[in-house]
């Protein structure tokens, strides 16, 4: 019995199944297999821990002349377990395994190898569920029309989705690739499934972390990431130790570092940038590679405007926006990016504007408003004057009636 000892010793290694859970598995497996011969009530499976060895225990009823062999012991017999029973008690018996039907055995090995069916997924779900949020590498391992199958860590396959592999990537069949573990969920059928990324944002902090040291123990801190799978990325570090370059650490001696993870992402470009809490030096420093001559913001509105070189506007704007909108993810601002020209031609305006605005209220207050007294009072004058005229009217029509 030993075997089964050793057996269940090698499930527990290789496809990390509990050897206790798998022994309950395999009592619980015999008490159903034993329910028909001996009923549900009084039954008792043990299994030795160490040998292997099964012991089955049943209550069964001292008599004269045997009726059932299964419920039923003679009194000679039951004298030799319990000298002191009687006719009509009930005597706890072991029954050997030898007793067991076919079909008995046959329901207790299927069961068995159920239990080991479940536990096998339960353990390969709790332990991708662990890898959630991580990266974990896979092997191409064929086309699924526009998907690819990857198998993880030679445990199970996955499929990436067309729309979460970077654009522009070629996959070619046994290629080892980095993957993001969005989400672990299990399925109705009792299965599960694990959904990858190779364009999710956090893709790049994991390699991060992975490849930086001073990321991994704390010194260097990852704020902010914003990503344009397979063209280019922002990410904004800061770090908690003054003597530390929180961007050299990320780059690298000789860049090596940023390199390796460049490479693990097939060649995206990848900006770091230093973290601020003042706004206008972090939307400044977002902007990069482009110089900035000034940036004002308005935290109300989480707008900023920024004034560039003239020369410098299409690379702060960048290819078809690129990098402002990318810098907008990243600081989390609306931002209005104009030329130096740009800028002084608007103030321009603006100063014209309010200087028309100062003229005509400065003429308002002088002359506009001397012309009007004048023409109330005359208006007043002529008023009175039509009045007087028209009581001496009335008065000489009395007269002459």
């Amino acid at each position: 019995m030993s075997e089964i000892i050793e057996a269940l010793n090698v499930l527990e290694k290789e496809k990390n199944i509990s050897k206790e859970e798998m022994i309950e598995s395999i009592e619980k497996a015999i008490l159903s297999a034993c329910e028909k011969d001996f009923g549900k009530e009084g039954v008792e499976v043990h299994m030795d821990r160490e040998t292997g060895a099964i012991q089955v225990f049943a209550n069964m009823v001292v008599v004269e002349e045997i009726q059932d062999p299964h419920t039923d012991i003679l009194i000679e017999d039951a004298k030799h377990i319990d000298p002191d029973c009687e006719l009509g008690e009930d005597v706890r018996c072991e029954v050997t395994t030898k007793d067991f039907g076919r079909i008995a055995a046959q329901k207790a090995r299927g069961i068995i190898l159920q239990n080991i069916k479940e536990k096998e997924k339960d353990a390969l779900y709790n332990y991708f569920k662990a890898k959630e949020k991580e990266i974990i590498t896979g092997i191409v391992q064929r086309e699924v029309g526009y998907n690819i199958s990857v198998n993880l860590d030679n445990k199970t396959d996955t499929i990436l989705s067309s729309k979460e592999m970077i654009p522009g990537e070629k996959y070619r069949i046994g290629d080892r690739i980095k993957l993001f573990i969005v989400e672990v969920k299990k399925n109705e059928k009792g299965g599960f499934r694990i959904i990858t990324s190779r364009t999710h944002p956090e893709l790049v902090k994991r390699l991060f972390e992975r490849e930086v040291s001073e990321i991994k123990d704390g010194t260097v801190e990852i704020m902010s990431i914003s990503r344009e799978a397979g063209s280019r990325s922002k990410i904004a570090v800061r770090s908690e130790d003054p003597d530390v370059d929180a961007v050299g650490a990320c780059v690298g001696l000789n860049s090596n570092r940023i390199n390796n993870i460049v490479e693990d992402l097939g060649g995206e470009k990848i900006d770091v940038i230093e973290w601020d809490e003042n706004p206008a030096i972090f939307i400044q420093n977002s902007l990069r590679p482009s110089p900035v001559i000034s940036v004002d913001v308005y935290d109300d509105e989480k707008l900023a405007r920024v004034v560039v070189p003239d020369e410098k506007l299409s690379l702060a704007i960048g290819k078809e926006g690129q990098n402002a909108r990318l810098a907008a993810r990243l600081t989390g601002y609306k931002i209005d990016i104009k030329s130096e020209s740009q800028a002084a031609e608007e103030d321009e305006y603006y100063d014209e504007y309010y200087d028309e605005d100062e003229e005509e209220d400065e003429a308002l207050t002088d002359e506009d408003v001397s012309a009007a007294i004048e023409e109330y009072e005359s208006d007043s004058e002529a008023e009175e004057s039509a009045e007087a005229e028209d009581a001496e009217e009335t008065d000489e029509t009395s007269d002459e009636e």
